[in-house]
């Protein structure tokens, strides 16, 4: 396998110490050039607020942003596109109103949710949990490494090309060994966020 940078995904988290927007702020800043802005259980007049400047700010880095389940919002602000957890919005239904210009990308637990994403047309798949986390509730079952080897080796087998990002609880560590599996690339919150210092860490990641 050729030698390739991690692709990082950073996902926003709001903590004690940091705004959404410092902590994209901070991943941008690390190098890593795709933010999803994350904002569960949010009114969506506060998440269009929030967006806006997001969506400034990764133009400044000229990074791709993407916004969590908000489909319209998506539409309304032309962010780069939308990404949709198992209780949003189906992928084919979010096709339809944002047309082919936009990237959708959709939650996968199982290699059968993977083939109904791909099938309803999903540009990239979150693929997870890798292991226990604590900033999502409702959590699928684990996957661990062998679970990512088992989803790429039946994606193989049935002809499926999309790119498949490890999400859940992923440390440092562990990306190595994950990247090894056949993923695409790694999505990050936490990991970044609870490191002594965000910027150096994500530069660290970046480098792996």
């Amino acid at each position: 396998m050729e030698d390739k940078a991690v692709e990082l995904q950073f996902i926003t988290h709001f903590t004690d110490t940091y705004s959404y927007y410092d902590s994209a702020r901070m991943a941008l800043e690390g190098g890593c050039r795709w933010v999803q802005l994350r904002m569960k259980d949010t009114p969506v007049d506060e998440v269009e607020r929030e967006a806006i400047r997001l969506q400034r700010l990764c133009k400044d880095y000229g990074a791709t942003f993407i916004i969590d389940d908000h489909v319209e919002l998506v539409k309304k602000i032309h962010a780069d596109g939308v990404h949709l957890g198992k209780k949003d919005m189906p992928v084919a239904e979010a096709r339809k109103i944002l047309g082919k210009e936009f990237i959708i990308g959709g939650t996968a637990n199982t290699f059968n949710d993977v083939k109904m994403h791909y099938e309803a047309g999903a540009d990239y798949i979150g693929c997870g949990p890798f292991r226990f986390t604590t900033t999502k509730k409702d959590l699928s079952p684990v996957l661990g490494l062998e679970g990512y080897r088992s989803i790429i080796q039946q994606m193989r087998k049935a002809d499926i090309h999309l790119p498949i990002v490890a999400i859940g609880g992923i440390t440092l560590e562990d990306i190595p060994s994950i990247m090894e599996t056949g993923v695409t690339g790694i999505a990050l919150s936490g990991t970044i966020l609870r490191a002594e210092d965000p910027v150096a860490e994500t530069k660290r990641i970046m480098n792996l």
